[in-house]
């Protein structure tokens, strides 16, 4: 695939590859319908300072060739697909996810433990077979735009931090890595599933920001706060005048607030 100046930097992710930097926290959403302006904007930012995530809008308009293109050049990448289907097309889907090399996959974990399970045996299988590390398996619990009264009419009364946490114990039984859940249920979620398992919020929005269609949100520092280990930033930073000095100090805020100074 041709992408933007490519040159001699891009590396190789393989099993041969030295990563650039392990786990940046901040994971920059790159929602455009347009391949090249995500890569163009990839292409500006550094691996060290963020890692990135391809929906389902990218993917479904351009395929795996910016995945590809964005593991090779040493981004840390979340294919954010939210598998959710029948035990065996989700697990093929997540293998092949695997195969891509990339660093983070989701399913929904209302798919079910049978669903779970088969997601974890395929990621670990087609990693091994790839001689890399598996990626991170995540599931989502509940959507930041649904809140408790969207929950109701769709069948499920006890609301949105019960029903996260419910299917959060459900996803670490199944030995999934972690879930997608909103910052409000998160500070809940870490004291029931404990230290290790990775919690990834969306929804995030920086004061400034307009609320756009999520219905619960909050801001990078309080998310990191309440227990987030990776927040997902989008169009506070895609959409920003400057969108790599606004990474910038989404960073040091979150460097503050680790040491304990915000």
């Amino acid at each position: 695939m041709d992408t933007p100046s490519q040159g001699s930097e891009i590396g190789n992710r393989g099993s041969e590859a030295t990563v650039i930097n392990s786990e940046p926290r901040v994971i920059v959403a790159l929602d455009f319908s347009n391949p090249m302006h995500a890569l163009a904007l990839a292409h500006r930012l550094d691996p060290r300072e963020c890692a990135v995530k391809v929906g389902k809008e990218l993917f479904v308009t351009a395929g795996p060739e910016p995945v590809r293109w964005l593991v090779d050049r040493g981004f840390n990448v979340f294919l954010d697909l939210k598998f959710h289907d029948i035990p065996n097309t989700a697990a093929s889907a997540c293998a092949a996810a695997a195969r891509l090399g990339v660093w983070m996959i989701d399913v929904h974990a209302s798919g079910g433990r049978a669903m779970l399970r088969a997601a974890r045996d395929a990621v670990d299988a087609a990693a091994s077979g790839a001689a890399r590390t598996p990626p991170m398996l995540i599931a989502v619990t509940v959507l930041t735009s649904l809140d408790d009264a969207d929950l109701r009419e769709i069948g499920h009364a006890s609301g949105a931090k019960a029903e996260a946490l419910q299917l959060a114990r459900l996803a670490r039984d199944c030995d999934l890595d972690g879930v997608v859940c909103s910052a409000h249920e998160a500070s809940a979620l870490r004291t029931a599933c404990g230290p290790v398992f990775r919690l990834v919020t969306p929804g995030i929005r920086l004061a400034e920001s307009a609320q756009d269609d999520q219905a619960r949100i909050v801001t990078p520092e309080a998310a990191v706060r309440a227990g987030a280990d990776f927040i997902v930033i989008g169009r506070p930073i895609t959409q920003a005048a400057d969108p790599l000095a606004t990474l910038a100090e989404i960073n040091r805020t979150l460097a503050k607030v680790k040491k304990g100074r915000a």
